[in-house]
């Protein structure tokens, strides 16, 4: 029997290429448990589903936005990025609104044993 010990929240991260049109392509999933210590995203751009919303969207744009949220959650700093002590810090500031091409969604949350695991089956649920 699995022991589920680990409250968490996520937050799908969207792509809104014409942000006019409001059309969204789900591509990243970021998940925070604070008492496994975990803050994570684990992303995945389908590029045929994107540019079926928008031809000329910037992929590699969406692709280093992306990067720019790991390297949030991973708590680098310097070149531009937000200074955020704590990965609570860190969830809040990516799961904010915001009215640009990568958007956060609603908060959801759960319990599981393993927060890696759960973002995974999320991002395969969610995203892939």
């Amino acid at each position: 029997m699995t022991t589920l010990n680990h409250p968490y929240q996520y937050v799908v991260i969207r792509c809104v290429p014409r942000v006019d049109r409001g059309e969204f392509v789900n591509v990243a999933v970021v998940l925070h448990s604070q008492s496994a210590d975990v803050l994570a995203i684990e992303a995945h751009v389908d590029e045929a589903r994107l540019r079926s919303l928008h031809a000329n969207v910037d992929v590699d744009g969406v692709r280093a936005g992306l990067a720019t949220l790991a390297d949030i959650c991973a708590g680098r700093q310097g070149a531009g990025l937000p200074v955020l002590p704590t990965a609570g810090k860190r969830f809040g500031w990516i799961s904010a609104p915001r009215s640009t091409v990568l958007q956060p969604g609603p908060l959801h949350g759960g319990v599981c044993s393993d927060p890696v695991v759960a973002l995974t089956e999320l991002t395969d649920a969610m995203v892939r």
